[in-house]
């Protein structure tokens, strides 16, 4: 082969799809190659039949509809998209760097690779298809039967129901002959409250209220429910989430029936429903200490049913804030009634819900404006007792010191509001770091009114700052996704994570900055990072396209890193975030590089967008 062509072959043989060729394919289709050179600033040329292009020098960006980035590409990267035009008819594809490609055309390739339904794959689709194919095909092969029983199946036995009137002494009958632990109370066919033995026992017996008593006295009546189409999963993070054993369900026609912890324990045999109120019943630190070790086995046998970061994270998150609840009761039981009204708020994953276990602490508190000079010393034994009570609960504390035990976070809300205006209007290196933190905030025992003051006036604020904006745009750009030349991975090399990829701050992180950029700049209330990209799909600031495939990438990826995370956890070892590819599957190694491209793609159009070479 002449030195030429050996150059093309061997830069060819290195680049997947076309690294797993057999070696007389990939001389023929070396042969087959034309090369072509294209200016900056020009388009590459729709040729009478479709082209594949690799390119060897130079870059591109792949644009859809009008001006709407889709993609850039790199050196060893393939444009697929004038094969793929079938399924993405409105596009163009830039230069923007003097490029030079190698073409085939697309009829031509495919009767070269007939024989390989992965490189046919690959030729027809963009990487954002791939990615997406990978992720319907991880739902698909989920197994949980509590992610594929939905609430109307397990709804079919007689509903029990009684007027509101009934004496309490008449509706324990009831429930007795019944054998049921609940009844809906109806008014007029309407639903208007729920009572359970536990109600009976709670709010009559032990308070010695006259059996006689009309159950409207004691029933709850803002009923929590669940639609009959959601799955028991969703059923199991709500009970986890609004601290309940009862759900009535309902569909179409109406009150459908209940479902209990019960029910979903016969169908699983998994509850963190359960381990919440094992916690809520703790009486001692020594007893929260036991049941946080449970928490690696729950996210375990959670991942084996093939639950997601939606459903781990909630769950997981749930027993965090449990854990740090039943710390501050029994903080108050010891130093008595609060001063002023207050509140503590979480940072960071357990903020947006999404925590896996053991992650470190984020926390602080709000205290009213009407705090007065002394007062501080009942927050700071509050915060010294919960802040070591989590760490020793196995949430560590705060590398950063971002903990309510820091008087600088255990402040009042005028001082809270004074820090996101200054933030805001002087966006240092030192602000954004801390942006990154306290833009995710949520009250987890306390007064959410204090937080929501201080969330309104950001949420008013941040919008109106282009430049505050672009300085949090170019402080995300700091974790990019680590892909190198001909799309190869950058592995880390610290000394201890050597040859891993670090999923969170390489691949999850990225996302989750740029979600919170995009609700900034629409003023947007969302928390977690999957609503956050909801929200924003269609607004000025983030395309539905742009959407759909960074969820897409967040999801792919935070599946790999629970995987990862649930081997370590069998072997007994602590879960981290460092993977090594070699874990994976040839194929999984490319889905996460789409993944990876997919990232690059958005900061690529974020990078545009505020200009952040410019700051």
């Amino acid at each position: 082969m002449e030195i030429e062509l050996q150059e093309i072959h061997d830069f060819i043989a290195a680049i997947p799809p076309f690294d797993r060729l057999p070696e007389d394919i990939l001389r023929a289709l070396t042969t087959a190659l034309r090369i072509q050179y294209v200016r900056r600033g020009r388009d590459i040329p729709t040729e009478s039949s479709p082209h594949l292009h690799i390119l060897r020098q130079g870059a591109v960006a792949l644009y859809s509809g009008k001006d709407n980035l889709m993609g850039m590409l790199g050196e060893g990267d393939i444009c697929t998209s004038f094969c793929a035009a079938e399924v993405m008819p409105d596009f163009y594809v830039r230069a923007t760097e003097d490029t030079l490609l190698y073409s085939i055309s697309c009829d031509e390739l495919s009767r070269l690779v007939e024989g390989d339904e992965s490189v046919l794959h690959f030729i027809r689709h963009s990487a954002a298809q791939r990615l997406k194919e990978a992720v319907s095909s991880m739902q698909e092969q989920s197994s949980s039967s509590l992610l594929h029983t939905y609430a109307g199946d397990i709804c079919r036995g007689e509903l029990i129901t009684a007027d509101p009137g009934t004496s309490i002494r008449d509706g324990a009958r009831l429930m007795t002959e019944h054998g049921v632990s609940s009844l809906i109370l109806m008014r007029n066919n309407e639903p208007v409250g729920l009572i359970t033995d536990r109600d009976i026992r709670q709010r009559c017996v032990a308070t010695g209220l006259c059996v006689d008593t009309p159950m409207a006295e004691i029933m709850t009546g803002n009923i929590i429910s669940l639609g009959a189409t959601e799955s028991l999963f969703d059923a199991l993070l709500l009970m986890t989430h609004k601290q309940v054993h009862h759900l009535p369900v309902f569909d179409d026609a109406g009150l459908k029936g209940i479902i209990t912890t019960t029910d979903i324990m016969r169908q699983e045999g998994l509850s963190t429903v359960h381990l919440t109120g094992t916690i809520r019943k703790a009486d001692s630190l020594e007893a929260l200490v036991e049941t946080s070790k449970m928490l690696p086995r729950i996210q375990l046998q959670l991942t084996a049913m093939g639950a997601d970061l939606r459903h781990v994270g909630y769950a997981v998150t749930a027993v965090t804030s449990a854990i740090t609840r039943r710390l501050i009761e029994l903080a108050e039981a010891d130093l008595g009634t609060a001063p002023v009204p207050w509140a503590w708020i979480a940072a960071g994953s357990q903020a947006r819900r999404e925590q896996t276990c053991h992650s470190d602490q984020d926390n602080g508190l709000i205290i009213s404006d009407k705090m007065q000079a002394g007062d501080d010393e009942w927050f700071a034994s509050l915060a010294r007792f919960v802040n070591d009570g989590l760490n020793a609960c196995g949430y560590v504390y705060c590398p950063g010191d971002v903990m309510a035990s820091n008087p600088k976070w255990r402040q009042t809300v005028s001082t809270w509001q004074g820090y996101f205006e200054q933030w805001i209007e002087q966006p240092e290196p030192m602000a954004l770091m801390l942006s990154s933190i306290f833009f995710d905030l949520r009250v987890i025992h306390g007064k959410e009114k204090l937080l929501n003051k201080i969330r309104k006036n950001i949420l008013q604020k941040a919008p109106r700052n282009q430049l505050f904006l672009a300085h949090m745009a170019r402080n995300s750009l700091t974790h990019r996704p680590p892909l190198g030349f001909f799309r190869d991975f950058v592995l880390v090399h610290d000394g201890q994570h050597d040859d891993t990829l670090d999923l969170k701050h390489s691949g999850l992180v990225p996302i989750i900055d740029m979600a919170r950029i995009y609700t900034l700049a629409e003023g947007l209330n969302e928390i977690s990072t999957e609503d956050r990209l909801h929200a924003a799909a269609g607004t000025p600031s983030l395309s539905k396209g742009g959407s759909a495939n960074l969820l897409d990438a967040f999801e792919f990826i935070s599946n790999l890193r629970l995987e990862h995370q649930a081997a370590q956890i069998r072997e007994g070892e602590k879960p981290d975030n460092f993977m090594s590819p070699k874990q994976l599957s040839k194929l999984e190694r490319e889905h996460l590089k789409d993944a990876f491209k997919v990232v690059q793609t958005m900061q690529a159009t974020l990078e545009m967008r505020y200009q952040t070479d410019r700051i």
